[in-house]
């Protein structure tokens, strides 16, 4: 069979979904040896590719940054397919083509442009979102990350259910508890991190709650802040707007600058050793269509504080304390009850690493692969 993958996302190794992409690329070959995958690319890109797939080239036409994303998707990528002779079209993030020569196999990681109307204050934003809702149901399959995801789409998008699947994702095994002494040391220099900290490591955009990140110490700086500073990691925003919250003018208004410290963006390397060093993770996300910064934190032995939320209830099982996400004060009880009970930290950590484990790239594949096999068409 030969499968052509999308592979624009390729170029944003740090997004949620250059991880995605990245990761099936690199196990689809190890499940389906007999299976040649391509991997469409936008010419020139000079990134590394996992062993066991070819690149296919595409040309892009001079056009604004957006415009050529969506030219790529609609036409370079359809017309990659059929020169290929494509059997199967996978396309890793959801932009399905309106027309393809070949079934296309979508992953729809979450619905954040249909429930959250500030995704799409934008014209050009409203009009992609309008494009990829209108093509959805030319998909021959669609996949997704959780139940909860797999329920949006079904009611939000009125598909029927057998053309849905749920395949969780999974957590790489770089993500472990085991110490490494050098590595660790090497990161909390490079990073200047506290003997000790909680660890926020995420987006800044509206869902992600980061008011009330910042609000849970308002609550427990004065019993935990001193000894267990918040570490803020990620891309920072310029400035808060519509869509984005920046934490350090509120953090100064609130009066938390001594206890809240933000770090930037974190090498993707560099991550394992951060999650290591931190006494507890906490995660106050509104929305989300997997959590999966929260599985790196279980598979690194870091007791959770998260939001209770569909998908990390289902992924977390009983593994991690979830409470309401505008719940601040309860969020801050929660953390300060994990910090300071050395028996509740350690059920966390060791729920945390078992419920890890049954989540993997390699299981993650062999499931996306079965569902590309059998989509012939609608």
């Amino acid at each position: 069979m030969r499968v052509l993958v999308s592979g624009w996302f390729l170029q944003y190794p740090a997004t949620g979904t250059g991880q995605y992409a990245r990761e099936i690329l690199g196990h689809l070959p190890r499940v389906r040896p007999g299976w040649t995958i391509g991997v469409a690319l936008p010419e020139g890109w000079a990134g590394p590719l996992p062993e066991g797939v070819e690149p296919v080239w595409i040309r892009l036409p001079r056009l604004p940054p957006d415009f050529q994303k969506l030219w790529f998707e609609q036409i370079g990528l359809p017309g990659a397919a059929a020169r290929w002779r494509a059997d199967r079209l996978f396309v890793p993030y959801w932009a399905p083509p309106l027309r393809a020569p070949a079934p296309a196999i979508v992953t729809v990681h979450d619905l954040i442009p249909l429930r959250f109307p500030e995704y799409r204050a934008t014209l050009a934003a409203r009009l992609y979102t309008a494009l990829v809702t209108a093509a959805t149901p030319g998909a021959a399959h669609l996949l997704t990350d959780s139940e909860a995801s797999r329920q949006d789409l079904l009611q939000r998008l009125r598909l029927p259910p057998e053309r849905v699947t749920a395949v969780p994702l999974g957590v790489s095994e770089r993500f472990t508890p085991r110490p490494d002494p050098v590595e660790d040391a090497r990161v909390r220099n490079r990073y200047d991190l506290p003997p000790a900290y909680v660890l926020y490591l995420g987006g800044f955009d509206r869902r992600k709650n980061i008011e009330t990140l910042l609000a849970v110490y308002t609550w427990a700086q004065d019993a935990v802040g001193e000894n267990f500073p918040l570490v803020i990691a990620g891309r920072l925003p310029e400035g808060s707007s519509r869509l984005f919250v920046d934490p350090r003018p509120l953090a100064r208004a609130w009066g938390l600058e001594h206890v809240v410290r933000t770090i930037g963006p974190v090498a993707e390397e560099d991550k394992p050793a951060l999650y290591r060093g931190a006494s507890a993770f906490l995660y106050p996300s509104r929305y989300e269509g997997f959590g999966l910064p929260v599985l790196e934190a279980m598979a690194c032995g870091v007791p959770v504080v998260a939001s209770e939320i569909p998908a990390l209830m289902e992924l977390v099982g009983d593994a991690a304390y979830l409470i309401p996400p505008e719940d601040a004060r309860g969020m801050a009880g929660a953390l300060i009850a994990v910090l300071v009970d050395s028996a509740l930290g350690q059920t966390l950590r060791e729920r945390g690493l078992r419920r890890a484990a049954a989540f993997t790239w390699i299981a993650c594949a062999q499931r996306t692969a079965e569902v590309i096999e059998g989509s012939a068409g609608k």
